[in-house]
């Protein structure tokens, strides 16, 4: 597809450019912005995203002392420390603690895909704007574009709900849960309390935009079938002898 692309920008005297705005207007268009649109938004919603959790220690020589363990994407926790409470580490009884878990590969997966759909909506719509005229006449065009969105849509399925699945252990892994895990709070006289991990809605929501994103591109297969040539000649072949 991107051949394509690229034969008919540096060939214009072959092709010719005609700039038509109106397909903005039509389906396969329409669809194609809200792709683009929708993408940015699962993009940012999961790349962007900053918390901490946070507890609350007591040991020796210090009460209520307020420790935090920040992570981001790509959500590599088991890199995420929570550091001691005090200079002195409760005495020397500290060990650095770390969360636990490696989500990094679901992230990853998932923004990757959302910024490669960006970049392929970006292609698409300049061949739909510029030269739809050739992706009408010429089937190669319809037909790459099909195959690009089935696949498309299966992997934003798959890629959603390794994500979902990530985002659910994320949580656990965030959560009051850790306190067990450290062996620095078992020590007598240290106790730990769990005091509050950063909200993760927008998280929830960037998975709403994935399972948009699959039903749109689904959706969008549909269109490109009945918009272009593919489905007259399907028609005809069916109908033949």
């Amino acid at each position: 597809w991107s051949w394509f692309l690229l034969a008919a920008l540096v060939s214009p005297m072959m092709v010719g450019l005609r700039v038509d705005f109106s397909m903005l207007l039509e389906p396969l268009g329409f669809v194609k912005v809200l792709e683009w649109i929708l993408a940015i938004f699962a993009f940012a919603t999961c790349g962007g995203f900053q918390g901490e959790t946070t507890l609350l220690v007591s040991c020796k020589g210090v009460v209520n002392k307020t420790i935090t363990a920040a992570f981001a994407y790509p959500f590599r926790l088991n890199t995420v420390v929570f550091s001691a409470p005090d200079p002195k580490g409760c005495g020397g009884t500290w060990t650095d603690a770390y969360l636990t878990g490696n989500f990094s590969s679901s992230a990853q997966f998932f923004v990757t895909l959302a910024a490669l759909v960006f970049l392929y909506c970006l292609i698409a719509l300049v061949v739909y704007i510029g030269y739809n005229h050739v992706y009408q006449q010429n089937n190669k065009f319809p037909l790459t574009d099909l195959v690009i969105s089935v696949l498309t849509a299966f992997l934003w399925l798959v890629s959603t709900f390794v994500w979902a699945k990530a985002l659910a252990d994320i949580k656990v892994s965030t959560g009051a849960s850790v306190i067990p895990g450290i062996e620095s709070c078992k020590v007598p006289g240290t106790t730990c309390h769990f005091l509050s991990v950063t909200s993760m809605g927008i998280l929830n929501v960037s998975v709403v935009f994935g399972l948009l994103n699959m039903i749109l591109w689904a959706g969008n297969v549909w269109l490109i079938y009945k918009d272009s040539n593919l489905h007259s000649q399907w028609n005809r072949i069916s109908e033949s002898p």
